[in-house]
């Protein structure tokens, strides 16, 4: 099972508890950026585009510890930046787990080896490591040649050491659904625990904007990717969310579902889109106007989004909504569906674009900018 029992119970008393409280919206997922920093340029990402000062910041152990025990979601995840870069990660992550949050540990495995000595395994922390397809994919996705191999041991090392590992990778327009499912096989033979899935949204500071997913090439290369599954594939997600991807579910966004918290504070109304901050979490849900997000609001930001942050939480509150809706998440993780479909079969052999031509922006780091940003850490 992709997700331990404790887990998949801590998760489930706390949505019960809402609904029972008749909370219409609550926090599941606390998105915990302790900074931007980053050892990689990859030409998707919107957040190592902010100016030398900011990247120079970081949020100390306290600030992430109030914000954890403001929000009270059951799970925290660590995305950035590199994680591994912050200098005080390890205390962090100790406080974290001390508060028995169950830790997802966002990182592209660089400075995995290097640092893992820094934590112990527990059921509460899991690494996650951000993998973009197969080793050419990967490499070019992350704009740095060798990527792939290189967290390819940071994952072997960690399994090795009894820690919990998941993968998360990101889906552009272009992906060839036959190689991300051969990508599966290969994570999968890793030791893993299950892997994660998310669509690309368009962040405005990214320096390629011409490879972000729309919905219906976003539902049409899912359903070829995920139908006719293997069952020796593991997913750490909602199988409703990854039916919505499908296009075989249709869910409004919860953009509180997963708030986000970094060194500018509480981030207005969710982890993609920034439009303004609060000082506290309570400021955040009580001052937002959520009318003004998602897919049905008309807001021409959110047209296209599909992404996990926005849309995994409306699934997960499905499960507990209705009969209906925890019959088919029990359905979907206790039987492992196949989802038979010729059609997607079929269509997964149509030829697709080659990574090297997906005409993603390929930003070079020197060796001289990876290590002043390393050197920033210090600061």
């Amino acid at each position: 099972m992709p997700v331990p029992v404790a887990q998949m119970w801590t998760v489930a008393s706390y949505v019960v508890k809402q609904k029972l409280a008749r909370r219409k919206r609550y926090p599941l997922v606390l998105m915990l950026e302790p900074l931007f920093r980053c050892n990689l340029a990859c030409a998707g990402c919107g957040k190592i585009q902010y100016p030398a000062h900011i990247l120079k910041k970081q949020l100390t152990p306290e600030q992430c510890f109030k914000a954890v025990d403001e929000c009270g979601a059951p799970m925290v995840s660590i995305p950035g930046g590199e994680p591994l870069m912050h200098p005080q990660i390890k205390e962090i992550v100790e406080g974290l787990v001390a508060r028995k949050k169950y830790v997802y540990l966002c990182t592209n495995a660089l400075l995995l080896k290097e640092k893992i000595d820094l934590f112990t395994p527990s059921r509460y922390l899991t690494f996650s490591v951000h993998m973009d397809g197969q080793k050419e994919h990967h490499d070019f996705a992350v704009c740095r040649e060798g990527g792939y191999d290189i967290a390819v041991e940071g994952v072997k090392e960690a399994v090795r050491r009894g820690f919990r590992v998941t993968t998360n990778t990101t889906l552009f327009d272009g992906a060839d659904a036959k190689s991300v499912r051969a990508f599966f096989d290969e994570m999968m033979a890793l030791g893993v625990e299950g892997m994660m899935l998310s669509p690309g949204y368009s962040y405005n500071k990214a320096p390629d904007q011409q490879h972000f997913l729309g919905k219906s090439k976003t539902r049409k290369l899912f359903n070829k990717i995920l139908a006719n599954r293997k069952k020796s594939w593991q997913f750490n997600q909602s199988p409703l969310f990854l039916e919505y991807l499908m296009g075989k579910r249709h869910y409004a966004c919860t953009p509180w579902g997963m708030p986000t918290f970094n060194i500018f504070g509480w981030q207005k109304p969710c982890y993609l889109l920034a439009d303004g901050y609060a000082d506290t979490f309570d400021e955040l849900m009580q001052s937002t106007a959520w009318e003004k997000y998602g897919t049905e609001s008309g807001n021409p930001k959110c047209a296209n989004c599909m992404v996990h942050s926005g849309y995994e939480a409306s699934a997960v509150d499905d499960t507990f909504s209705s009969i209906k809706g925890l019959f088919a998440t029990i359905r979907a993780t206790m039987f492992a569906g196949n989802y038979a479909d010729r059609a997607a079969l079929e269509a997964l052999e149509e030829k697709s674009v080659p990574a090297s031509h997906l005409g993603l922006v390929q930003v070079t780091v020197s060796p001289t900018a990876v290590q002043s940003r390393q050197d920033a850490t210090r600061v």
